[in-house]
């Protein structure tokens, strides 16, 4: 079908998912998916420290907006705009026409949620040997300390904090240290 083209929805931000979820539904209902083909939520994944936890969450790149490959004729712009949540599709006037992305838009766009997926994964070691801290998270939080070892593999530092005087040291995760 050469009529579908990609368009960018606004939504209430933070009701992404049930706006697709009622959109996909809608569509099956209405024996209309072949107007719209897809529903894309670019997403990135973020990390997070919970607990002392790295914890990997993914989380709208554009919170309120949704990607829609549709075909947009007779009904199908009026369901979709009356779909809870949906607030508009993203046109040039107020209330005007909604405007078709262009290809290195939509490429770029889905091109970015499959990179930004990927890129939480690898991170780089961002400390040296020999470097000082400051421990930010766990027990030790506000002591400053000079980095003696880094343990890739296990993504975690060995610091000498000076305690009562005394060299002590102790391993802590990437996420527990920032640079002094």
């Amino acid at each position: 079908m050469s009529d579908l083209k990609w368009y960018v929805l606004k939504s209430i931000s933070g009701q992404e998912n049930k706006v697709k979820n009622y959109i996909e539904s809608e569509m099956k209902h209405q024996k209309m998916e072949q107007f719209v083909t897809q529903v894309v939520i670019p997403m990135e994944k973020v990390i997070t420290l919970v607990k002392g936890k790295k914890v990997a969450k993914e989380k709208p790149y554009y919170p309120g907006y949704l990607m829609i490959e549709a075909n947009l004729v007779g009904e199908v712009p009026h369901i979709i705009k009356n779909i809870p949540g949906v607030i508009s599709f993203l046109s040039l006037t107020k209330g005007g026409e909604p405007v078709p992305m262009r290809k290195s838009e939509v490429d770029r766009m889905l091109g970015k949620a499959d990179e930004l997926s990927e890129f939480a994964q690898e991170m780089a070691i961002p400390f040296v040997v020999g470097e000082s801290v400051k421990v930010i998270d766990g027990p030790f939080n506000g002591f400053n300390g000079t980095i003696e070892k880094i343990m890739e593999d296990k993504k975690k530092v060995e610091v000498s904090v000076v305690i009562f005087g005394r060299k002590t040291p102790m391993e802590l995760n990437f996420m527990q240290v920032d640079k002094v």
